[in-house]
C-alpha cells in the first residue's frame, strides 16, 4: 500500500513539475514579449486606403519603435532621441486630433522646411520634390479656398514637428487638413509587411495576398 502512495505521490510531484515548467515557460514568453513590444517592434493592421498603393487596407506590418524614440512603456516620456525622419519615411504616429489613434503616413517635410502646395505639385523650400510616392485620382483641381488638398501655403514646419502626407494624396486625410505631426507622438518607422489580407477577393484562394508578404515598406 505504501508503494501505491508513493508511486501516486511521485506522478502528482512530477505533473507539478511540469505544470511549473509551462507556467514559468509562459511568463517569460509573455515578458519577452511586452519588452520587444514596448521598446523595438510593434504590429499594425492598416484599415484604410489612404497610403494605396504603398500600403492596401489588409495589410499587416512591423513598426520599428526604434527608430527616432525610446520612450518610458504606456507613457509619453522620452528617454532618448534616436534619430529624426527623413522625407520619405514610412512613419506611425498618434493622431494630433485624437491621441488614443495612430496614423500612418509619410514624411514630406521636416522642422524648419517650407511646405507649399500648388495645383497638387509639392514643393519644399521653393523647390518640386521627385514626388515618387505619391498617386492622384481626381483630375480636378481645387482652389485654396475651399480646400488645402490641391493647394496650400507655403507654411513652415514647427521645431519638432513633422508634415506628413498619405500617398493616396486625393484621399487621405493629413497635414494638409489637420497640421503638423509632433517628433513626441512618433511610435516608429514601418518596417516589413508580414501578412496581408484581402478580404474582398471573390476567390477564397485569394484571400491572402502571398506576394506582399516579406515586403521592406519604401
Amino acid at each position: 500500500m505504501n508503494e501505491v502512495f508513493l508511486e501516486m505521490g511521485d506522478k502528482m510531484e512530477k505533473s507539478k513539475s511540469k505544470f511549473r515548467e509551462y507556467f514559468e515557460s509562459l511568463v517569460i514568453a509573455a515578458i519577452i514579449a511586452f519588452f520587444v513590444r514596448s521598446f523595438f517592434i510593434q504590429a499594425f493592421k492598416i484599415p484604410s486606403g489612404s497610403m494605396e498603393p504603398t500600403l492596401l487596407i489588409g495589410d499587416h506590418l512591423l513598426v520599428n519603435r526604434l527608430s527616432y524614440v525610446v520612450k518610458v512603456p504606456f507613457t509619453d516620456i522620452t528617454l532618448l532621441n534616436l534619430g529624426s525622419p527623413k522625407r520619405g519615411d514610412v512613419i506611425v504616429f498618434r493622431y494630433p486630433v485624437d491621441r488614443s489613434k495612430d496614423f500612418i503616413k509619410r514624411v514630406i517635410a521636416t522642422e524648419g522646411e517650407t511646405v507649399e502646395i500648388r495645383n497638387k505639385a509639392i514643393y519644399v523650400n521653393g523647390r518640386k520634390i521627385d514626388d515618387q510616392w505619391g498617386v492622384y485620382l481626381d483630375a480636378e483641381i481645387v482652389p485654396k479656398f475651399l480646400s488645402p488638398k490641391d493647394n496650400l501655403g507655403p507654411v513652415k514646419v514647427p521645431k519638432d514637428c513633422i508634415f506628413a502626407m498619405g500617398d493616396n494624396r486625393d484621399r487621405s486625410l493629413d497635414s494638409r487638413f489637420w497640421g503638423f505631426v509632433r517628433r513626441d507622438d512618433l511610435v516608429g518607422k514601418a518596417l516589413i509587411l508580414y501578412f496581408s489580407w484581402n478580404g474582398q477577393a471573390g476567390n477564397p484562394v485569394n484571400y491572402v495576398r502571398w506576394e506582399r508578404l516579406g515586403k521592406l515598406i519604401r
